[in-house]
């Protein structure tokens, strides 16, 4: 089959033939119909997450079952798939709670084994990982699901428990920002959000933002506390660095709750984070990692209603070659939305 591979920590991706995959036990092979880039990809290709070379990435994906593996009991061959990026054992306590999401033992499709850059990806424990989807839900919107949306879902939703009317502050208006935008909307809580790409906050803003602040040397504490009358009661970093970090925490109001959604790479073998504010303030610190196959129905109950409309957010479809070339790159892209790709292009 032909796959995305990267030999080596920042090594140029390229396209090639691989041997395709078979079906674990328990477990399954999808035919990838769309699957989504990401910038989680962009750090496992810069060496951020401890990833086996040469390696395959992608971790957002939806498709077709193709072989089911011994002791599957709820898929079959031609079933519409998708998955959340994080695969649970289906064993451990956690699991069987619901929370697969912080699985120990969890497997993620792009970075603990070859991912959905490719024709096929085998997936783990699928009658604990897969979610159905629907005729009317087509590939792509399916495969933003599996990151995006449900990192987004689960920060609000499952960690900060966004009431309505609440205020939110969304740093970062990527795929995960929009998506998070979104879903505080259709939440019926307010926005605002903060990007340095003017473009991202036109489509934050066109989502539903109340407000947008430009990042570019705004002190954005301050313009969200005049916004918000005293600071947001939410606030999410859906970028990953010390300043968006910095920046959401501080936009809270006292006893407020911060989800860091966005990956924090170490600076000086730890980010540095406002504690002084977190602890004067009593603010609650969230960290949200994805969201298990479980809590799926709650989102999908705002896409049947019609309230959350995830292909909004599908900007641009692209085949394999693209993407190869693209990752590299994508820490600095300027795309408002999600590129998904189609590996039969």
């Amino acid at each position: 089959m032909r796959a995305v591979v990267v030999d080596a920590v920042r090594a140029q991706p390229q396209v090639r033939e691989v041997p395709a995959p078979t079906a674990p036990p328990g477990g399954v092979v999808v035919r990838v119909k769309a699957t989504g880039l990401c910038r989680s990809d962009w750090h496992a290709w810069v060496g951020h997450d401890d990833i086996a070379f040469p390696h395959v990435p992608g971790h957002e994906l939806a498709g077709v079952v193709t072989e089911v593996g011994e002791g599957v009991r709820r898929w079959a061959v031609g079933d519409r798939v998708t998955v959340p990026f994080v695969c649970g054992c289906g064993r451990c306590e956690w699991c069987l709670a619901g929370d697969a999401q912080v699985c120990p033992a969890q497997e993620q499709p792009g970075f603990t084994h070859w991912g959905s850059f490719a024709e096929q990806v085998a997936l783990h424990a699928a009658d604990t990982n897969l979610v159905g989807v629907p005729e009317q839900v087509d590939f792509a919107t399916a495969a933003s699901l599996g990151c995006r949306f449900a990192t987004a879902y689960r920060a609000l939703v499952g960690r900060a428990r966004v009431s309505r009317g609440e205020w939110v502050t969304v740093v970062g208006a990527g795929g995960v920002g929009l998506s998070t935008v979104m879903i505080a909307r259709a939440l019926d809580a307010r926005v605002v959000a903060v990007d340095r790409n003017p473009e991202a906050l036109a489509a934050a803003a066109d989502l539903g933002a109340e407000h947008t602040l430009l990042a570019d040397g705004t002190d954005v504490a301050a313009a969200v506390a005049e916004l918000t009358e005293g600071g947001s009661h939410v606030s999410v970093d859906a970028v990953g660095s010390e300043q968006t970090c910095a920046d959401a925490v501080l936009s809270l109001r006292r006893r407020g709750r911060h989800v860091q959604v966005g990956l924090l790479p170490p600076v000086d073998g730890h980010p540095r984070v406002p504690m002084a504010r977190v602890i004067a303030w009593e603010l609650d610190l969230l960290g949200s990692h994805g969201m298990a196959a479980a809590d799926y129905p709650g989102m999908m109950r705002l896409i049947q209603q019609g309230r959350l409309q995830p292909q909004r957010l599908v900007e641009r479809t692209i085949g394999l070659e693209e993407a190869a070339a693209l990752l590299p790159g994508f820490d600095a892209a300027t795309v408002a939305g999600i590129t998904v790709v189609d590996p039969t292009r």
